[in-house]
C-alpha cells in the first residue's frame, strides 16, 4: 500500500513520517508533496491509497486538492491535518470523503488511529471493488457463452428454436421485428499456423477477435450479429436480419477490416433468406454446402452460394479416382520411385487442368485413395492384409496429410502426400512379399529334410507358427496345388531318382520317400507318371 504526505512545511512532513507506524499499517511506499498542485501530479503517477494533508498551504489550498480527489480519485482516502479548529474545514473534509481531521500539534495516537481507520476502509472498499470486478468478469464471460448457445440452438436444435428466439428477443440480441433472416457461414482456416501463433496458439482468442471485427460492421447499423457456432469448432455464423442483399458487401467490408488488422481474408457461404427461426437449419446446410463446393483454384473469390460448382463453370465431368487408379496400381506394384512420383504428378496436373477443385472433391479423393490402398493390400496379400493395413493407418495418424478444408489448394502438398501414400504402400507390399518368400523357402527346405517322415499340413503350420490356412493358401499361390499334392509330387520325384539305383527294391524306395505301404506307393506313382514303378524302371 502507498501513502502521500502533503504539507508546505518540510518539518511537518518529516514529523508525520516519524509519528506513523507504517509497517503496522502495511504501508510500504511513502511519497511527499509540498503543495496541493504538486500533490495532484504525484497522485496521478504514484497512485497512493491514503493522503495525509495540511489544509492551509501557501501554494494550492487543501480544499482544492480535496475537490480534485473527490472527482478524479474517489477511492483515495485522506486525513486532514490543520492548526485551525474550524468547523467549516471539518465539514468540507467530511463532504469530500475525508476519514479524519487532526489538529496540530499531532499526537502519535491520533494520527495512527486515523491511518488505521483509513487503511481499514480502503481495504474494505478494495475487496468490494475486486468482488464486483470478478462478478462483472464472470457475467461478461457468461453472457457471450449464453448468447452463443442460444444462437447456435436456432440452427442445431429446431425443437427449442422458438423458446430460444423468445429469450434472444428478451435479451435484445435479435429485434422482435426481425421475422426474416439470412445466414452466412465463415469457416476459419485452422491450418493457418502463422495466424494462430499471433494469438498465442489460442483458438478461442482468435475466434473472439474475428467475431469482434465482424460485429463492428454489423451492430452499429443493426444489420445482424456474428457469433461462434457451437456445432463446429472452427466456424463463425453471421445472422443478418436487415439489408440481406448487402451480404457480399458486408463480407467485403469485413475482409478489408481483417486485412487491415491481421493481413487475412475469410471465405463465407451464403444461405437463402428465410423465416426466422425455422429456416436456419436449412440455411446453414446450404451455406455449408456452398463452402464445401467452392472452387479452391479461385482463392480470391470470397463469397459462395450453393449454386457454385463445376456445372456453373462450363466444365466437363468432375475428375474421378478411376481416371488414375490403374496408373497408381502399376506404379505401386513396380516399386519404382520414379513411376510413383510420375503417377502423383499426373494426378495433380489433371486436377489443375480441370479448373475446379473443391473441399468436397478432395475429401472424396482422400477417401477413395485410402479405400484403394486397402483393396490393393487385400488383392496382393489376401487375408494377411489386416496387419499391414493397420500399420499404414497408424502411420497416417502420425503424419500431417493435407487438409480438405484449407482456404486454397496446394498442389505440392497434395502431390507429396499422394507420393508418400504410394511409396509406403509399395514398401509394405514389398516387405510382406519378401518375408513370405523367405518363409516359403524355409518351408520347402524343411520339407526337403523331413519328407521321409510323416508330415502333415498341421506339422508345417505348428513348426513355423502360422495357420494351416496360411500354408495351404501360400502353396496354392506359389505352386498352383495344395500342400498334400506338393508333398506327394516331391516324394515321387525323389523316388524316380532313387530308381536309377538297380540295387534298391521298390519297397525300399517307397519307405525311403515316406510311403509305408508299397501298394499305395505304386498306385500314387502310376497316377502321377502314367506307369507303375517297375514299368518306369524298365523303360
Amino acid at each position: 500500500m502507498r501513502a502521500l504526505i502533503v504539507d508546505d512545511e518540510a518539518r511537518v512532513r518529516k514529523a508525520v513520517r516519524l509519528l506513523v507506524d507504517w509497517q503496522e499499517h502495511d504501508i510500504e511506499e511513502i511519497e511527499e508533496a509540498g503543495s496541493g498542485r504538486e500533490a495532484i501530479k504525484v497522485i496521478k503517477n504514484f497512485k497512493p491509497a491514503i493522503v495525509i494533508m495540511d489544509m492551509m498551504m501557501s501554494s494550492g489550498h487543501g480544499m482544492e486538492l480535496m475537490a480534485w480527489v473527490s472527482e478524479h480519485a474517489p477511492s483515495l482516502k485522506f486525513i486532514v491535518i490543520s492548526g485551525h479548529n474550524d468547523f467549516e474545514f471539518v465539514r468540507s473534509a467530511v463532504r469530500h470523503g475525508g476519514i479524519d481531521y487532526i489538529l496540530k500539534p499531532i499526537e502519535p495516537e491520533a494520527i495512527n488511529a486515523a491511518v488505521a481507520k483509513a487503511v481499514g476502509q480502503w481495504q474494505s472498499e478494495e475487496r468490494e471493488r475486486r468482488e464486483q470486478q470478478q462478478k462483472s468478469i464472470r457475467l461478461n464471460e457468461f453472457r457471450p457463452v449464453y448468447g452463443e448457445k442460444l444462437l447456435s440452438s436456432l440452427i442445431d436444435d429446431p425443437g427449442s428454436a422458438e423458446s430460444a428466439m423468445r429469450r434472444l428477443h428478451a435479451e435484445g440480441v435479435i429485434p422482435e421485428t426481425a421475422d426474416q433472416g439470412r445466414l452466412l457461414l465463415v469457416q476459419i482456416d485452422s491450418g493457418d499456423a502463422a495466424l494462430l501463433q499471433r494469438f498465442g496458439n489460442d483458438s478461442e482468442l482468435l475466434h473472439f477477435s474475428l467475431i469482434n471485427i465482424c460485429n463492428e460492421f454489423l451492430l452499429p447499423e443493426g444489420m445482424g450479429v456474428a457469433f461462434k457456432y457451437w456445432g463446429a469448432p472452427m466456424e463463425i455464423v453471421i445472422l443478418m436480419w436487415k439489408q440481406y442483399d448487402r451480404a457480399p458487401e458486408l463480407i467485403a467490408r469485413v475482409n478489408d477490416g481483417l486485412f487491415h488488422t491481421l493481413q487475412r481474408r475469410v471465405h463465407a457461404g451464403l444461405g437463402s433468406v428465410g423465416q426466422l427461426p425455422q429456416s436456419l437449419p436449412a440455411q446453414y446446410a446450404e451455406a455449408d454446402h456452398a463452402m464445401r463446393r467452392r472452387n479452391l483454384l479461385q482463392p480470391d473469390q470470397y463469397v459462395h452460394s450453393a449454386k457454385s460448382g463445376p456445372q456453373d463453370m462450363g466444365k466437363g465431368p468432375v475428375l474421378s479416382f478411376s481416371n488414375v487408379q490403374e496408373e497408381w496400381k502399376t506404379a505401386i506394384q513396380s516399386g519404382d520411385q520414379g513411376q510413383i512420383a510420375s503417377a502423383a504428378r499426373h494426378w495433380i496436373d489433371a486436377l489443375c487442368r480441370s479448373g475446379y477443385v473443391s473441399s468436397e472433391m478432395l475429401q472424396s479423393w482422400k477417401s477413395d485413395i485410402l479405400s484403394f490402398r486397402l483393396a490393393l493390400l487385400r488383392e496382393t496379400l489376401g487375408q494377411d492384409a489386416g496387419s499391414p493395413a493397420s500399420e499404414l493407418e497408424q502411420d497416417d495418424s502420425g503424419q500431417t496429410s493435407p487438409r480438405t478444408n484449407s482456404y486454397a489448394f496446394s498442389p505440392s502438398a497434395w502431390r507429396e502426400w499422394a507420393e508418400l501414400v504410394m511409396t509406403r504402400l509399395a514398401g509394405e507390399i514389398s516387405r510382406r512379399r519378401s518375408r513370405e518368400n523367405r518363409l516359403i523357402g524355409e518351408i520347402i527346405t524343411y520339407i526337403d529334410h523331413h519328407y521321409r517322415s510323416e508330415l502333415s499340413l498341421q506339422d508345417i503350420a505348428s513348426h513355423f507358427y502360422v495357420s494351416r490356412e496360411y500354408v495351404s493358401r501360400k502353396f496354392k499361390q506359389e505352386f498352383g496345388i495344395n500342400f498334400s499334392d506338393y508333398l506327394t509330387n516331391y516324394r515321387i520325384d525323389k523316388a524316380k531318382v532313387l530308381m536309377l539305383n538297380p540295387d534298391l527294391k521298390v519297397q525300399q524306395i517307397a519307405e525311403m520317400v515316406g510311403f509305408n505301404d508299397v501298394k499305395y506307393f505304386s498306385k500314387v506313382f502310376k497316377k502321377q507318371e502314367g506307369m507303375t514303378p517297375r514299368e518306369y524302371r524298365n523303360k
